[in-house]
Formats: structure tokens, sequence, C-alpha cells
């Protein structure tokens, strides 16, 4: 029998999401493809109230037959060129035993229809060049590389660490 997929948007007030996105979040953290190692304590004893305390904070778990395997963590912006709001995925992982069995792309779904209700005009996200497996995942799902204008070449993710 298959497992039994479930995408629910979080409450950051219920004690059992608030564990699943701290695992979760943890656990993208240790992957190759996130950080490389794990969240540190006091990381970890800030975000729950760092996400709760964020006005755009929008956040969906993933669950197959009752646990918890994903995470796709997200943002609202605001797009200055079209005039609307904009939905950022700053955080999309899958427990590595539950990867192959459709749960990014479930949460891609939720994370979509979500966006459209909210009236956004983009679904934005960034990506390790290296993590083909997503990259794959976010093509079939109908991302690109931003080009704005053809001239200037595909837009870049930059950071300066503070």
């Amino acid at each position: 029998m298959a497992p039994i997929l479930s995408i629910i948007e979080a409450d950051l007030n219920r004690a059992e999401h608030q564990n699943a996105i701290l695992a979760l979040t943890n656990a993208y953290a240790m992957d190759p493809m996130g950080n490389g190692g794990p969240l540190p304590a006091a990381t970890l004893d800030r975000l729950i109230t760092g996400l709760r305390n964020h006005p755009t904070t929008l956040i969906f778990l993933a669950y197959l037959d009752g646990s918890p395997v994903g995470i796709a963590n997200c943002f609202r912006g605001f797009s200055t060129f079209a005039a609307k709001p904009l939905l950022n995925i700053h955080d999309l992982a899958v427990l590595p035993q539950s990867r192959g069995q459709g749960v990014g792309r479930e949460l891609l779904r939720a994370v979509e229809r979500k966006a459209r209700e909210l009236g956004c005009c983009k679904l934005t996200l960034e990506v390790l060049e290296n993590n083909k497996r997503a990259r794959q995942v976010y093509a079939d799902f109908g991302f690109a590389q931003a080009t704005y204008e053809e001239s200037a070449g595909a837009a870049l993710f930059y950071a300066k660490p503070l």
C-alpha cells in the first residue's frame, strides 16, 4: 500500500509543528546541499520565535503516513516591477529516505496554490549549482534562471554575510 502524503500549512503556535520545523530545518542544514552541518543550538533556540515574529513567514510541512518528512520555509516579498507580492521559497527540503516519492513536488504545488491565493506575481527560490536533483525538480515544475531583459543576461544571486 502506498504511503499517505499530506501537506499542511504550519501553525507556529502548535508544539508538534514547531518540533517538525526544527527537526526538518536542522536535517536540511546537515545535508551537503544545505549547510553541511547542524544548526547551532542558539539558532535552534531562536528559530521558532524568529519565524513567528517575522511578519511574512509561511511554512508548509509534508507528512508521509503521519511523520514529518518535508518542509518549505517561505517568505512573502514584493515585486516593484509588477507592483504585486511574490513568494520566496527560502528552504525546501525532503528527508533523504523520503526522496523520490513526490514530496518535493507536492510541497511546490501547495506553495504555488497559496501564492496564487495571495495574488502573487511569481515564486522565487535559490538552489545550489551542484544540486542537480533539486534543479531537475524545479525545472520540471517550471522554474528557470530568471532573465528579465535578454540583453542584460540572467539574474545571479549574491550574498554578503554580516
